[in-house]
């Protein structure tokens, strides 16, 4: 087993090894309830890139294993998972990957909600054919390495994560109007990636998630933008680039039915969320507040039967939601 510093921290420097030390600490833990199903464990969102969390936020992992069913068996020999072992697996071959909340002793240890992917599903996800943009999305992102199994491992994972930052342009191609450097293809690159999800938070939230990162666009997008000039796909002048050509228009269509379909897998997700997500109505009650400024109180029916009644006050927060971020 080993434990791995993050490879940049936005800011070009080596993390420290004392990094993140709560987030350390449960990924651990997490590996020891869950046993050796574990390959890896990565840190990403708001905790990471510091984007309003609070004390009650999440810690939030993407945990890669080689088996669905050996890692819910695992969590729930340890009794941290609370559902059924072959529901769980089931769920997760059927739409990866599946969301659970780790969260030992009762959640004095720490809170993480968990991404659970097995890697041939990361591997897909990440690829040149992804089914849907949802783990894409975040991966391009900073993100932060917590554990892995082996040296061997956290080489397979930057391979993967670098393989997807070079592909940005195939699918980016269609959104790009007009000329960018490389931190304004990552901006870019956040807007069409919100646009492909229903998130409560606010419109502005995709240019507050880039300020927090800008750097590491600028950092991991210049060698694709570099390359698609060799290849003459694409020109520099003065820093900026620019497309040779328009996406064709059956690149264009590609993507456009990819990132509708990606929407529908993404709602589709939510209610999958609720039977694998322990106590997801609070959770989601509570980020709702923490990005709106609002303070929600739940009706005793929307307490009770939230898939019945909960729907009014959802289409509200989506339609109302304010347009900037909030402040701090």
């Amino acid at each position: 087993m080993s434990r791995a510093a993050d490879p940049e921290r936005g800011d070009g420097r080596a993390a420290a090894p004392s990094e993140w030390p709560e987030a350390r600490e449960l990924a651990e833990r997490l590996v020891a309830d869950a046993g050796p199903s574990v390959r890896a464990i990565l840190l990403y969102g708001s905790r990471l890139l510091r984007t309003r969390p609070d004390r009650h936020s999440a810690l939030d992992f993407v945990v890669l294993v080689d088996e669905y069913r050996a890692f819910y068996r695992g969590l729930s020999d340890a009794d941290e998972l609370h559902r059924p072992v072959g529901l769980m697996s089931t769920l997760a071959r059927l739409l990866p990957p599946n969301v659970i909340a780790y969260a030992p002793g009762d959640g004095r240890g720490g809170i993480a909600k968990c991404l659970v992917v097995s890697t041939s599903d990361f591997e897909r996800a990440l690829g040149a054919h992804p089914r849907d943009h949802f783990l894409l999305g975040r991966m391009l992102q900073r993100v932060g390495e917590l554990w892995f199994a082996d040296d061997s491992e956290r080489v397979w994972v930057r391979d993967r994560i670098a393989g997807a930052h070079a592909r940005v342009l195939d699918w980016m191609a269609p959104y790009l109007e007009g000329p960018v450097n490389a931190a304004g293809l990552g901006r870019r690159l956040l807007e069409v990636c919100y646009q492909g999800e229903f998130r409560p938070e606010s419109r502005g939230r995709a240019g507050a998630v880039f300020e927090a990162q800008a750097e590491h666009f600028a950092r991991v997008l210049k060698p694709t933008l570099d390359a698609a000039v060799a290849a003459g796909t694409m020109v520099a002048d003065a820093g900026e680039y620019r497309l040779v050509e328009p996406a064709p228009p059956r690149v264009v269509r590609r993507w456009r039915r990819h990132f509708r379909r990606s929407k529908l897998r993404s709602t589709a997700r939510w209610f999958k969320h609720m039977v694998t997500f322990a106590n997801w109505l609070p959770y989601v009650v509570r980020k709702v507040e923490r990005h709106t400024g609002r303070s929600i109180e739940l009706t005793a029916l929307e307490r009770k039967a939230p898939l019945l009644f909960l729907w009014p006050r959802a289409i509200h927060v989506l339609v109302t939601r304010p347009r900037r971020e909030l402040r701090s």
